[in-house]
């Protein structure tokens, strides 16, 4: 009886939490509610066994997956997923731990997925919730046999929740991550956020796929969501269909095991998958693109159309680029094209239709824009008047007409939750800026004349503290570039970048202080070396890495991407 209330309860909260999405899903189409307590319910789930070759799991982990009742089961209204400390013996080999490892055996594409769970926190251990292509050519899944033509990561990972294995951050922090071609093992394409006592209390962990994105939320609110500009086989695996994963790993990149370790329990309430189902033949009508602001390096489109499912989709297609973004019917949609070249003639064409492929008949609009020269300023930093900084932050002043947009961007790498406040320095205001995306914040300050010398500065506050940027003045109207903390960028050189083994430094001074860590943070390498000076990356994984230079010049931050 609880359980039915509380699912009344969510669905008349669906569109209010929906609203942060780009698509909204309001068909249930499949779930396991977990309400009759004994076996696992085999029409819905597969546990997953086949040990792979070399007779261990990836990532070091030290357990066996078993099909034994007390591994999985439904007790209380929940999935018990347990992990135990026992010896078992399996396709030859004997482990330590056992846990379970279950897929799905619905597979689906777009939709929205909600996991309602409790998640273990003892040391070592590794929960997860996450998605695997239908075509992965993983022996021993479920649908491996009849459909695994697609090696890792080309089938494509969605990792919905995972705990346990980022041991920089709080403990309880977790962290939803994407693995494609383009990047995966430590994905530059993730986003973390903190929840409340994750071990004693519910939350709902969820996955809104659209063709257009896919957005991660936690207990309803949007924290990280993956877009790539240009969607490929690399970039954009997520165009068919995946299945359900969930699991308890044990140690390896999870860390030591407490040896104290007896079991524990991942606690799963509910899991249900929401699409659209009603069928529709109506094209959008009322289609009309318009532009907006036009900077030197990018071009806004004011999108509008009607449409009796409500959601849209807009083509963008210029120089051999597409864009693609989701609309809401009658709703003006911005589209902000980036990455253009100053003083420069586009023309674009755009197109709308609804999900169901239906295209408006005054499809399409050309629109033609011309970029203006580029007037700004750019920097990096790693000053603090409050605080510190790790890494330190970028910065970029734009002048557009009579206005200026401020971007900051914070480059550390172990801060969460990170929200932005604009400084004015005289007289001192204080105005919170907007999320671009990342740790991407801007603010645009209007009715300035050119000449007018500005003066600002950022408060990145985020979980467990603050860090304050020096105050940086601007002349409005100006193009220049802003020196790093000594003015290094133009004197030293990293190459080749990316870097598949070696990457070559040619530094300013004799003695240079150097350090190399990874994307959260982790400290990879530390010394002194010389002007000329090689580091050997070759053993490194693929990913994001950030290098520190300090010499007698000042500080200077590289972003070094490892193929």
């Amino acid at each position: 009886m609880e359980k039915k209330l509380l699912f009344i309860l969510f669905l008349m909260q669906l569109q209010c939490s929906f609203a942060q999405v780009d698509v909204v899903y309001s068909n249930l189409v499949w779930s396991d509610e977990f309400n009759t307590a004994g076996p696992l319910n085999t029409g819905n789930w597969f546990q997953q066994t086949q040990l792979p070759a070399g007779g261990s799991w990836f990532n070091s982990e030290v357990q066996h997956y078993t099909n034994q009742a007390s591994n999985a089961f439904v007790d209380g209204g929940n999935l018990n997923i347990v992990a135990k400390k026992e010896d078992y013996t399996d396709q030859g080999i004997t482990k330590n731990y056992t846990s379970a490892r279950l897929n799905s055996k619905f597979a689906f594409k777009y939709g929205r997925v909600d996991v309602r769970a409790k998640i273990p926190m003892e040391a070592g251990t590794w929960p997860a919730i996450w998605m695997l292509g239908k075509n992965v050519n993983e022996p021993g899944g479920f649908f491996s046999s009849n459909f695994g033509t697609t090696d890792w990561p080309a089938c494509g990972e969605t990792d919905i929740m995972e705990h346990g294995i980022f041991q920089s951050q709080p403990a309880n922090y977790i962290q939803s991550t994407l693995h494609t071609p383009s990047s995966h093992g430590n994905s530059f394409n993730n986003g973390g956020t903190i929840a409340s006592d994750l071990a004693n209390s519910y939350h709902v962990y969820s996955l809104n796929w659209s063709p257009f994105q896919m957005s991660f939320l936690l207990d309803g609110v949007v924290f990280y969501t993956y877009n790539p500009a240009i969607k490929n086989a690399d970039t954009w695996p997520f165009d068919k269909e995946q299945f359900i994963l969930l699991n308890i790993a044990m140690g390896g990149i999870a860390g030591a095991i407490d040896p104290n370790f007896t079991q524990t329990s991942m606690l799963i309430d509910y899991v249900r998958v929401y699409q659209n189902t009603l069928g529709d033949t109506v094209g959008p009508t009322q289609f009309t693109a318009s532009l907006g602001t036009v900077t030197g390096t990018t071009v806004e489109l004011l999108l509008n159309a009607i449409d009796n499912s409500g959601a849209l989709a807009y083509t963008v297609t210029y120089n051999g680029v597409t864009y693609t973004s989701a609309g809401t019917s009658g709703v003006q949609k911005s589209i902000v094209i980036p990455n253009l070249t100053p003083n420069t003639s586009y023309q674009f064409t755009i197109t709308a239709a609804d999900l169901s492929g239906n295209a408006a008949l005054n499809n399409p609009i050309i629109l033609n824009a011309n970029t203006p020269a580029s007037i700004q300023c750019t920097g990096t930093s790693t000053l603090a008047q409050q605080g510190n900084f790790s890494l330190g932050y970028n910065y970029t002043f734009q002048t557009i007409g009579t206005d200026v947009k401020i971007t900051f961007e914070l480059l550390d790498t172990n801060r969460v939750g990170v929200v932005a406040y604009l400084w004015k320095q005289n007289p001192f205001s204080e105005a919170q800026m907007t999320n671009v995306s990342g740790n991407i914040f801007t603010k645009t300050i209007s009715g300035l004349s050119n000449g007018t010398v500005i003066t600002y500065a950022v408060k990145f506050a985020y979980s467990g503290g603050l860090s304050a940027t020096n105050y940086i003045s601007y002349t409005v109207g100006t193009n220049c570039s802003f020196s790093s903390d000594q003015n290094l960028v133009a004197s030293q050189y990293f190459y080749p970048n990316p870097v598949d083994s070696i990457l070559n430094l040619q530094l300013t001074d004799d003695q240079n202080h150097v350090t190399l860590t990874d994307i959260v943070g982790k400290l990879v390498m530390e010394g002194t070396v010389p002007a000329a000076y090689s580091i050997d990356m070759s053993a490194n994984e693929a990913g994001i890495y950030f290098l520190k230079v300090t010499n007698s010049k000042g500080s200077q931050i590289v972003k070094i991407v490892k193929n």
